[in-house]
């Protein structure tokens, strides 16, 4: 019987392919998408998201947003409070001051591996805390108030 006859456990398989691949790879942060396994394997989507639930039930590997999935090593932790707080740790990490100019959303997209929107949202959660400043479009946003720890909206 082949193995696309029979499906069940080939999602285990499968998973156990893409460990491999993570232990062979030690630089690999980002796992092939689902498409990729489909087709790589030979199996259907069902059976890739399974594989998928897998690697993330043995902390392999985690679900980001935007439908990808995302490599765990160990001893490696990942920062999973929201985009909004780890941006404020900018200000005091860097030591910006009050009036002083924040990185543009572009540059912090890049940094933490998000959409340019995404770090919007989160910069206009940081503006109606009045935590930073934006001078409009097109403008510099500045730091309004040095945040409190544990503060965000």
């Amino acid at each position: 019987m082949s193995q696309q006859a029979s499906p069940r456990g080939t999602f285990l398989k499968v998973a156990d392919a893409v460990k491999a691949q993570i232990e062979a790879d030690p630089e690999l942060t980002e796992l092939p998408s689902a498409a990729d396994l489909m087709r790589d394997h030979g199996i259907s989507r069902g059976v890739a998201l399974r594989a998928f639930g897998v690697l993330q039930k043995d902390g392999v590997a985690e679900p980001v947003p935007g439908g990808r999935w995302r490599v765990i090593r160990q001893g490696q932790r990942a920062d999973r409070r929201p985009l909004e707080a780890r941006l404020t740790d900018i200000i005091t990490d860097e030591g910006l001051e009050v009036g002083a100019a924040f990185p543009s959303a572009t540059v912090l997209a890049a940094k933490f591996g998000v959409s340019r929107p995404t770090v919007t949202k989160a910069l206009d959660k940081l503006e109606a805390a009045g935590v930073l400043v934006s001078g409009g479009q097109g403008k510099v946003r500045t730091v309004r108030a040095l945040p409190i720890r544990g503060e965000c909206s």
